[in-house]
């Protein structure tokens, strides 16, 4: 299968999964996410590039908020990571149980690919614990908690900011189309991009500092 993954966005996470009752059924809507988990997993492991789109527009973006804050805010180093994930994904990912199994299993080896990417690039440097990868453990912690961290993280950056970070990770607009809607050029945007970056940097490591 050939693996061409698109430029990473940066969109909200997911919720907290609700209490479960023993003797109640699980919700429609839950059972319609374990069994198209279980669709996608089986048909990847035959090679449908189709079922790997699904999974890629359904995953992506999570995996990549969960990989910015791994990587303490460096972009390119997340994005790396989560295309890496996805690389191994279309190769190894032989089956899932539920919704949760295959989150679980591609948010493992996203930690691991963003571990080994900042090893590669930054020896000596810390980087947030990664658990071993498991081939598809059932049982991996949530990461609500760093979801969590991303979302607070941005709340402390001024409106302004928030505001050009949405625009471009979670509407997916281009510089120019920025440009248009601030009446100013794509060298500018660029620019404020590039602080607005830099401070979510900051407040991500911020909020790592309280978390671990």
């Amino acid at each position: 299968m050939t693996v061409a993954t698109p430029s990473m966005s940066l969109p909200v996470g997911g919720q907290p999964p609700s209490p479960v009752v023993e003797t109640a059924a699980p919700p429609a809507g839950a059972a319609l996410a374990d069994a198209r988990a279980r669709r996608l997993a089986a048909a990847i492991a035959q090679g449908d590039e189709t079922a790997f789109r699904e999974l890629y527009d359904g995953y992506q973006a999570r995996l990549f908020r969960l990989a910015l804050v791994l990587a303490r805010g460096e972009e390119t180093l997340a994005q790396d990571a989560v295309q890496a994930a996805f690389i191994i994904a279309a190769r190894k990912l032989h089956g899932a149980e539920s919704a949760d199994h295959l989150w679980n299993w591609l948010a493992r080896v996203t930690r691991q690919q963003v571990a080994k990417i900042w090893k590669q690039r930054r020896p000596g440097a810390d980087v947030v614990e990664v658990t071993p990868l498991a081939d598809c453990a059932a049982d991996a912690p949530p990461d609500s908690a760093l979801e969590e961290c991303l979302d607070a993280a941005l709340l402390t950056l001024p409106p302004d900011d928030r505001e050009v970070i949405a625009w471009f990770y979670f509407d997916r607009l281009s510089h120019k189309d920025i440009a248009e809607r601030l009446g100013a050029t794509p060298k500018a945007v660029s620019s404020r991009l590039e602080r607005a970056r830099a401070r979510l940097r900051s407040a991500i490591a911020h909020q790592l500092s309280h978390e671990t």
